[in-house]
C-alpha cells in the first residue's frame, strides 16, 4: 500500500495516508454529525455537530497513528527497521524492511499496537467520565465516549488470532516458538487469517441480505480484504521456503550499466546504452561510486529545452532513499522490501562499489529456475 499523500516524519519514520483514508474520514464524521450525535443529543445547530464530528474523525486518525508508530518504535528497538506507515480505510500499515529475529521479538512488536489502543481506549473512556462530572458538553462527552469504544473495538479485532492482523503476528511467534519454524509458523497464521476472512465475508453478506445494512457490506469488504491479506502473506511464505540459503549475489544481475551523475538529461535519453536496455539504471558519482538511481520516467518528465541542462544527478533518487544490500545477504531478508516498479530496484554493494542490482523480475526468474532445477541445486545457481 503507498501513501497518496505524504505528511512528513515522526521519530525519524516516513508518515503518508493513502487516498481511501479521506473516503473513510468522511463516513465517520458523517455518522457522527448526521446519525449517532443528534440522536443522543438533539437541539444544536448542525455546524456543531459537524465540527464534534470532524474532530472525532481526526482523533480517530491519530489514534490509529499512534498505534503503528508504537509497533515502530518497538521494531527498532529489536533491530528491525522501519520503511514508513501509510494509513488507509481500513487502518494503518508499519511496513518493516526486514522480520524479526525471534518468537520473543514477535511477541513485542506485535502485542504493543492492541495494547496502546487498550490504553488509549482506556484514557477516552476516564476522560468521557470526567467531562460528565464535570458538566462538559453532552457532545464532548459523546465524542470521548465513541474515541473509548472505537479504540477498544480496534485492540481487539486486531487481537484475533489471523494473519494480517496483529493477533496473527503474535499466533505466529507461538507457532513458530513451538515448531522452530518461522515459514511454517507464517503459513499457520495465514491460514487462521483467510479462514476469519471467510467468516466474516459470510456473516457480512448474510446481514446485508437480511437486513440491508451498511455494517453488513462493510464487514463484507473487511473479511474480504483479510482473505486476500492473508493468502498473500502465505503466498510470500512459500516463496521465502523456496528462496531460503540464497544469497543476493545468485539473483541479481552483475556488473549492471551505471549512469554518470552529471551527464545531461537529454544525452542520457538519446543513448541506446540507456535507451534500450531497462528502465532504471544506478547513477554514480565522480570516483565510480554510487551515488543514486535513475528511472527513465523521472528523465522524461524534465521538459523541452531543460533536458541539456538538467543533469541526472538532478532529477535520481538520491542513494539514501534507495534499497540497497550485501551481496551474502540473504534473498529472502530483502522480500519484504521489494515493490514492482522502476524506482524500487535494490543496488548490491560491495562496500562502496556497485556491483549487482535486484529487481523483483530477478527474483522471479530465481524462483523459476530453483523450482526447475529441484531440491538440492539451488546452492549450484550461478547468472
Amino acid at each position: 500500500m503507498r501513501a497518496t499523500l505524504p505528511l512528513g516524519r515522526i521519530a525519524g519514520v516516513r508518515i503518508g495516508v493513502h487516498w481511501s483514508v479521506f473516503l473513510v474520514f468522511a463516513i465517520i464524521a458523517l455518522g457522527l454529525a448526521q446519525g449517532r450525535l443528534p440522536e443522543t443529543h438533539p437541539g444544536h445547530a448542525p455546524v456543531v455537530y459537524w465540527l464534534t464530528g470532524l474532530a472525532a474523525a481526526v482523533v480517530f486518525f491519530a489514534s490509529l497513528l499512534a498505534h503503528e508508530l508504537a509497533h515502530a518504535v518497538v521494531a527498532r528497538r529489536n533491530g528491525v527497521e522501519v520503511d514508513d506507515i501509510v494509513l488507509w480505510f481500513l487502518g494503518g500499515a508499519a511496513r518493516l524492511k526486514s522480520e524479526a529475529s525471534s518468537p520473543a521479538a514477535e511477541v513485542r512488536i506485535a502485542g504493543v499496537g492492541p495494547l496502546v489502543s487498550l490504553v488509549l481506549g482506556g484514557l477516552f473512556a476516564a476522560g468521557a467520565w470526567l467531562l460528565a462530572r464535570a458538566s462538559a458538553s453532552g457532545l464532548a462527552v459523546e465524542g470521548m465516549v465513541w474515541l473509548a469504544g472505537i479504540n477498544l473495538l480496534l485492540a481487539v479485532f486486531n487481537a484475533v488470532p489471523a494473519a494480517p492482523l496483529d493477533g496473527g503476528r503474535l499466533l505466529r511467534a507461538f507457532l513458530w516458538w513451538r515448531t522452530g519454524d518461522r515459514l511454517r509458523a507464517t503459513a499457520g497464521a495465514a491460514t487462521a487469517g483467510r479462514i476469519f476472512g471467510w467468516f466474516l465475508a459470510v456473516l457480512g453478506l448474510l446481514l446485508l441480505m437480511r437486513t440491508g445494512s451498511f455494517a453488513g457490506l462493510w464487514l463484507a469488504v473487511i473479511g474480504w480484504f483479510l482473505v486476500a491479506a492473508a493468502t498473500l502473506e502465505g503466498r510470500q511464505a512459500e516463496l521465502r521456503a523456496t528462496l531460503a540459503g540464497v544469497p543476493v549475489r545468485q539473483a541479481m544481475t552483475p556488473d549492471p550499466v551505471s549512469v554518470p551523475a552529471g551527464l545531461p538529461v537529454d544525452r542520457f535519453l538519446a543513448d541506446p546504452l540507456y535507451r534500450f536496455r531497462h528502465s532504471a539504471f544506478p547513477v554514480t558519482g565522480d570516483g565510480g561510486a554510487p551515488v543514486g538511481l535513475v528511472t527513465l520516467d523521472a528523465a522524461r518528465a524534465v521538459q523541452g529545452e531543460r533536458q541539456s541542462v538538467v543533469t541526472v544527478g538532478d532529477v535520481m533518487l538520491p542513494l539514501s532513499q534507495v534499497a540497497v544490500a550485501r551481496p551474502d545477504d540473504a534473498l529472502t531478508d530483502l522480500l519484504p522490501r521489494m515493490q514492482p516498479g522502476a524506482a524500487h530496484r535494490v543496488l548490491v554493494l560491495d562496500g562502496t562499489w556497485l556491483i549487482g542490482i535486484l529487481s523483483a523480475s530477478d527474483i522471479s526468474r530465481t524462483v523459476a529456475w530453483l523450482m526447475h532445477s529441484g531440491p538440492g541445486e539451488s546452492g549450484h545457481a550461478r547468472w
